[in-house]
């Protein structure tokens, strides 16, 4: 509960940083005094508001920072180990064995299937060849052309 009590803090703390970064004067607002912008300077007292600004702006980014390193601290030591993760089917996979984390194991020589003889030429089947009609007695072959690509 109070963790989300810290957030709420270090939101409205950043808020105030963006707020009060806004409204300070940079170095080229001098050059407005002229025209009237000068008045505002009088708000937060004869020396403008450069010295409670930038204070309060310092301050502001002081708890900031504080804020941020103890959740940082306290994210990393509320941690909690697990100690058995669900890992549904992938815990049924064995454990690797011998090699060690980040390379790879070690090439069996082995062959993990036995490799199989090519088969003989007697017992592949051969194609069945087409044969060409016979012309009859008294008719001539016509030339066979080659096709011509193009």
């Amino acid at each position: 509960m109070w963790m989300l009590i810290l957030n709420v803090v270090y939101v409205l703390v950043a808020i105030a940083i963006i707020a009060l970064v806004l409204m300070q004067r940079g170095s080229g607002a001098q050059a407005g005094s002229g025209f009237g912008a000068g008045a505002s300077g009088t708000v937060f007292g004869a020396r403008g508001a450069s010295n409670f600004l930038s204070k309060s702006t310092k301050w502001l980014a002081i708890a900031f920072f504080g804020i941020s390193l103890f959740m940082a601290w306290y994210a990393t030591h509320s941690a909690r180990p697990t100690t058995q993760q669900n890992l549904g089917v992938m815990s049924q996979l064995p454990a690797p064995g011998g090699a060690p984390v980040g390379e790879l194991p070690k090439p069996s020589t082995v062959p993990s299937t036995p490799i199989q003889a090519p088969a003989p030429a007697s017992t592949v089947p051969a194609a069945p060849q087409e044969a060409a009609p016979a012309p009859a007695a008294g008719e001539q072959q016509a030339p066979v052309t080659p096709p011509q690509g193009g």
